[in-house]
């Protein structure tokens, strides 16, 4: 089976920013994405979920590189500021190249 080279971006991020980075990507040129409820802690915070404002996620996106650079720099500029924010790329193969 063929395969095509692809970036998986993921960014894990503050809930409150699901509507907005989703309106981003796709503006930026993501063709779909995949949002996860997720808890888990760092050197600055931990994050169990358990009241609105504490909830955080992880949106996965599969796109060409130059796409999901420009999702992560947008981001990064945009929110990175002001939100705790994760953000990280790895390369992935498909199977339907037009998916993506």
């Amino acid at each position: 089976m063929q395969t095509y080279p692809k970036k998986l971006l993921v960014i894990i991020t503050e809930a409150a920013l699901e509507k907005r980075l989703i309106a981003d990507a796709k503006r930026l040129g993501a063709q779909g994405y995949t949002v996860y409820d997720v808890r888990g802690g760092s050197q600055h915070a931990i994050h169990e979920g358990a009241w609105e404002a504490d909830r955080m996620i992880e949106i996965k996106i599969i796109c060409d590189p130059a796409v999901a650079q420009a999702i992560a720099d947008h981001a990064m500029v945009q929110y990175a500021v002001n939100y705790g924010m994760s953000v990280f790329f790895t390369d992935v193969q498909v199977i339907r190249p037009q998916k993506f």
